[in-house]
């Protein structure tokens, strides 16, 4: 490669890495003079990639949104974080099909050195987060409630709830949450006049709207999220006292498992279970004493699993 085309591209790979830079900084950075470095802008907006350039004594060059995307261009550190970035993301369930797809690419224009220790890393590399295998919602539907929750822009839903039906609804999003391999939407929906939360892979259309809104500044999205999927409706309501301090239940039981509430008799633990030799196995591994309030099956799930754990010890 030519001196003046590497020397182009260096240009375009500092105007990726800097939202604006002088011309004479530029140059420098080149070694070139300021004329060459006009030069240059000019030869890339040419090749479809757009630099504007801002005249004057405090003027620059930047590179503009496009209809096509520059060539990325990434030092050795960079492509490693990206990679990284990926596997995790693969690993936590983001965007599965998308991620093997930029992952592929990535790999192919890695440098072979780089490729190689890259693919070691990819290898070797474990993670003590649990695997999530969800289903992966339209990326389109993630990016426009994400823009119209930022523009505050209220937004029609096609939605599908876990029983299978089909409803229309109108919401003031107030944000997004990645929850156990699940994204979700929380916000003001008009149809049931209540704070919501939806699966956003169940969302089938989204269509913003023009009418506005303003985000309670009590609102927290994550605490909205977790506190209701303890609410999900499953087959029975159970209600535990752990007689434990309020902030060491805490510790040991995620908001979106169970709500906590301290009680003069000790932390009221209130979920919901589908099944309660389950629920017997989660709370005896807590490894807190607890009364049960109710179910009253609980408590006979609760011996079972205790007579249970008694012969397995005799053998």
């Amino acid at each position: 490669m030519s001196y003046p085309a590497t020397r182009m591209l260096a240009m375009l790979e500092l105007l990726q890495a800097h939202h604006g830079l002088g011309g004479r900084d530029l140059a420098q950075r080149l070694g070139v003079d300021e004329r060459t470095v006009r030069r240059y802008a000019a030869r890339l907006a040419e090749l479809g990639i757009p630099v504007a350039a801002e005249r004057g004594r405090y003027g620059g060059y930047q590179l503009m949104p496009g209809y096509k995307l520059p060539p990325l261009m990434l030092t050795d550190d960079e492509a490693t974080a990206v990679v990284l970035g990926l596997l995790a993301g693969r690993r936590l369930g983001l965007a599965a099909e998308a991620t093997e797809a930029a992952l592929a690419k990535i790999r192919r224009v890695l440098p072979a050195m780089l490729r190689e220790q890259v693919g070691a890393l990819e290898e070797t590399l474990d993670f003590t987060l649990a695997e999530r295998a969800a289903p992966t919602p339209a990326s389109r539907a993630v990016l426009t409630l994400a823009a119209a929750i930022r523009d505050r822009r209220r937004v029609t839903l096609r939605y599908r709830s876990w029983k299978g039906s089909q409803t229309e609804r109108e919401l003031d999003g107030h944000g997004l949450v990645f929850h156990s391999g699940r994204w979700y939407v929380t916000g003001h929906d008009h149809r049931s006049g209540e704070i919501r939360t939806f699966r956003v892979d169940r969302i089938s259309s989204v269509v913003p709207g023009t009418a506005s809104y303003e985000i309670p500044e009590e609102s927290d999205p994550v605490r909205q999220v977790t506190a209701s999927l303890a609410q999900v409706p499953y087959a029975h309501i159970v209600e535990v006292i752990l007689h434990v301090p309020l902030a060491e239940a805490a510790r040991r039981i995620p908001p979106s498992v169970a709500t906590l509430t301290e009680t003069p008799d000790g932390v009221l633990l209130r979920t919901r279970a589908e099944s309660l030799d389950g629920m017997a196995a989660m709370l005896a591994g807590l490894g807190f004493p607890f009364t049960i309030l109710s179910p009253h099956e609980l408590r006979t799930a609760v011996r079972r699993l205790a007579q249970c754990l008694l012969e397995q010890t005799l053998e």
